[in-house]
Order: C-alpha cells, then structure tokens, then sequence
C-alpha cells in the first residue's frame, strides 16, 4: 500500500467514526425523548439528521475515489467495500432514530398513555447492540460481531412482547389507540435498528474473515468459529 493511500484511508476512518459517534447519540436520544417525554430531545434528533445525510455522501465519494484511483486489492478493497455498506446502514439507522423522534413528539400528546416497561428494555439492548457492532467494526473483532448477532434474537422477542402488550392496552381502551399505534411504530423503529447493527455485524465477519454470513447465523453462533 502506498503512503498517499494509507494516509486517505486513515482520513477515512477518521471520518466513519464520527459519523458511528453522531448516530449512536441520535440514537439513544430518540429513544431517551420517547421513554422520558423530551420533545426537545428529539427536536435535536431531527436536527442532526442534515449532518448525517452529507456526511453520509461524502464518506461514499471517497469511497469510490479510493477505489477509482488506487485500485487496492485484499484487505484494503475488502475494507472498502465494508466502509460503504456500513455507511449506508448508518444513513439508515439515523432516519430511524428520526422516526422514533417523532414518534415520541406524537406521544406526547398523551401524558397518560402507558408505555409498557418491555420497551424500555427493548431500548437498552438496542442501544448495547448499536455499541457493539460499531465497536466490532472499529476494532476488527469477528467475536464482537457475533456477540452483537446473537441479541438480534433477544430484541425480536422484546418486540413481539411489546407489540401483544399494545394490542391489549387497545384493545381495553378505544381511546389509546392513536398513541398505540405511535407506540407501536416506535417499537418496529427499534427492531428495524437492531436488524442495522445485525447487518454492520455481518459486514464485520467479511472484513475479518472473507466469510459471507448472511442467511447463515447458526453456524457464526459456534464460539470455535468466532475465535477462528
């Protein structure tokens, strides 16, 4: 690798790693300003988003620069094509958070909804599995990214939890339904984030290992595999 590369390449790294920072803090606001009731939480959510979409196109544009210019092979191709697939997962995780922000903007409209208690465990391992899977990616750690793979299974069971608890509290009371629904969407929000993390995770075993492991989780959940 040439110096002139490995400097662009630093630059780059440099640049995912703040936008991993931006968007797990939109992150775990969205997801305090829902549990909490902080509108102004998720006033800032929403705010950020415009960060994250340009930096979103600039991380790409170097991306392919890199790739036009230096044509790299091995590791640094492979690294490459992960920075671009990652990238486009945070885009997306940070439009989600935005979602849950105004999810929780909706909701609080109704001071007296009850937020089942499920969610806000639902938050916690979300947010755990976010940190995991950005960390993994930034450490090169295939067991990290296993780690955060198998909670996938943890916060899909919260969420059907969740979801049977909001068609009771509706199903009781007609005039929750509205707030359900919020409730409800925010809850898909937080699923479909996790799903995210799961994907950056599976990106993490193909930087490391050259292993393609989507559709295949139950072999990656084989600890001797992990350490391989």
């Amino acid at each position: 690798m040439t110096k002139h590369l490995e400097r662009e390449l630093e630059l780059l790294r440099g640049e995912l790693i703040r936008q991993f920072g931006v968007v797990e803090q939109m992150i775990q606001l969205a997801v305090r300003s829902l549990v909490e009731r902080r509108t102004d939480l998720a006033d800032r959510v929403i705010e950020s988003d415009s960060r994250v979409d340009e930096a979103d196109i600039r991380i790409e544009e170097e991306c392919l620069k890199l790739l036009a210019l230096h044509q790299p092979v091995a590791t640094d191709m492979r690294w490459l094509i992960c920075v671009v697939k990652v990238n486009g997962e945070l885009e997306r995780m940070a439009d989600l958070a935005c979602n849950i922000a105004e999810r929780a903007k909706s909701l609080d409209l109704y001071p007296l909804f009850p937020v089942p208690d499920e969610l806000t465990e639902m938050v916690v391992a979300t947010n755990k599995m976010v940190k995991i899977s950005l960390d993994a990616f930034v450490e090169r750690d295939a067991k990290k990214a296993t780690e955060a793979i198998k909670l996938d299974t943890l916060i899909d069971t919260m969420n059907r939890v969740v979801i049977d608890q909001l068609h009771t509290i509706m199903r009781t009371d007609p005039d929750l339904i509205e707030p359900g629904v919020h409730c409800f969407s925010a809850s898909r929000h937080l699923e479909r984030i996790a799903d995210l993390a799961e994907n950056i995770s599976e990106d993490v075993i193909y930087l490391v290992k050259g292993e393609i492991v989507r559709h295949k989780h139950g072999l990656i959940y084989d600890a001797t595999t992990a350490n391989d």
